[in-house]
């Protein structure tokens, strides 16, 4: 790493701002390219930092970010130094990557990406003669967190893919751990129409010899990750035969779960986090670990589970944000994702109705995300977050509206407005609660003001 001056911490804050600036002059998240040669060929020219450490790689349609905080925080509970790569980011982008529980540094950041520049611009040229697309934003933000991990360093990194598997630039590393969470339909236009198409793209992150641990899936994502398993002679754990979740009982800011994992059983351990669907990412995680710890077959440390689940966090999801009224955001962006926030807010709360608001991004299934949230009562306060790929409020109101009922529809501009004026009906019951949902960009959107005390401040 270069050496640091003695620079004011504002300063240091400008500079990890201008990364993410510099990051977003490339071609954008939402239309990545299948290749992985510029990113495999950046790395060449730093000495291949993604080989310094083992990796835990992970895929899925949903619950890949919490499922990634989970194991690392059980990583973290045995005494590793951890890395973490997730996707997207809330509020800022050194969420994205994190190093011992916390989003690096601006100084760091800032510091690693003036050392990977130099070969990123090499590649950057390569590219433009052949006449080639140049790094997109993701990656450049795979280099740079591969680079800043070995900078770091780690002693284990978790690296959640940014779309599919196969072809997403986090493929140019090995992963010794290989995990699924649920396949679903998401980005059709990208990784295929059926779930066998997406899941034969996703199962691309699967190594010779790799462990791979799997959620429950759909017969037909089984029966791919089967057969890349078969390919590569790796071993395959799935959910419901080689672990399981036992139980799962609401307990006061999370709930107690039993786990049976692929070498011990983890009895009433705490995890505050809500939703069935967390109890399942955690099995998936512990299951995850014990692949990478002792091949599983190895049981872990009961002290450490519990250490581990009890500091895991999962920001944007189910997360508290407000209270008097009540304030939730949740960062549930497809159908899949409603469905486990509508089932999440029928079993651990008693809320009579809901202020949702709302925002979709145009690539998303807005009438399916409604439609998964239509059955509780309450209200929708339709509104578009800042993001360019934003559904406009009007359409997604008519969309929803069609779901719901035109009576059960707000349409406002921004997210202030339509915040306010939920917060505003919601007061109105102690039996009311505010959940803001629909796309990632919204929920940022949503903690940014919630931080800067704007508004909903518990």
């Amino acid at each position: 790493m270069s050496n640091s001056s003695d620079l004011p911490a504002d300063a240091f804050r400008e500079a990890g701002d201008a990364v993410y600036q510099a990051l977003l002059s490339r071609v954008g998240e939402g239309s990545p390219q299948p290749r992985l040669e510029p990113t495999r060929r950046v790395l060449d020219l730093l000495g291949d930092p993604q080989t310094a450490y083992p990796i835990i790689h992970i895929t899925g349609t949903n619950g890949k970010t919490s499922t990634s905080r989970i194991a690392e925080s059980i990583l973290r509970a045995y005494g590793l130094r951890t890395g973490v790569l997730t996707s997207p980011h809330l509020v800022r982008l050194n969420e994205r990557i994190m190093i011992d529980g916390q989003p690096i540094s601006d100084e760091a950041l800032a510091e690693n990406w003036a050392d990977i520049m130099p070969y990123i611009g090499m590649v950057d040229a390569e590219l433009a003669e052949a006449g080639e697309e140049t790094l997109t934003f993701f990656e450049a933000l795979t280099v740079l967190a591969y680079a800043s991990f070995a900078d770091a360093p780690v002693d284990v990194a978790v690296i959640e893919v940014g779309m599919g598997g196969e072809w997403d630039s986090t493929n140019v590393a090995d992963g010794q751990v290989a995990v699924f969470t649920p396949i679903a339909l998401d980005h059709t236009a990208r990784l295929g129409n059926t779930i066998a198409e997406i899941a034969r793209t996703k199962s691309g992150i699967i190594k010779p010899a790799a462990s791979v641990v799997s959620a429950a899936q759909t017969p037909e994502a089984r029966t791919e990750l089967e057969r890349a398993v078969e390919l590569t002679e790796a071993t395959l754990a799935t959910e419901g035969d080689g672990f399981a979740l036992i139980s799962s009982q609401v307990a006061v800011g999370g709930q107690l779960i039993s786990v049976r994992g692929l070498a011990g059983t983890y009895s009433d351990v705490f995890l505050p986090l809500y939703g069935t669907h967390q109890a399942q990412n955690a099995a998936v995680a512990i299951a995850a670990v014990e692949s990478f710890l002792g091949g599983g077959s190895q049981p872990l440390s009961d002290e450490l589970v519990i250490e581990g689940l009890g500091g895991a966090t999962s920001p944007g999801r189910l997360q508290l944000v407000g209270i008097e009224p009540s304030v939730f955001v949740d960062a549930a962006h497809n159908p899949h994702g409603a469905a486990a926030l509508a089932a999440a807010l029928g079993t651990y709360f008693n809320f009579e109705e809901i202020a949702f608001v709302i925002g979709v991004l145009a690539d998303k299934d807005s009438s399916g995300i409604a439609s998964a949230l239509a059955p509780i009562p309450g209200a929708f306060f339709v509104t578009q977050s800042q993001s360019d790929r934003s559904i406009a409020a009007d359409e997604l109101a008519d969309t929803i509206a069609s779901q719901v009922g035109d009576e059960r529809v707000y349409r406002f501009d921004d997210l202030v407005g339509a915040a306010d004026a939920a917060r505003t009906w919601a007061s109105e019951s102690p039996k009311r609660a505010v959940v803001i949902t629909g796309s990632i960009t919204v929920v940022g959107e949503a903690l940014a003001l919630s931080e800067a005390g704007e508004w909903m401040t518990p």
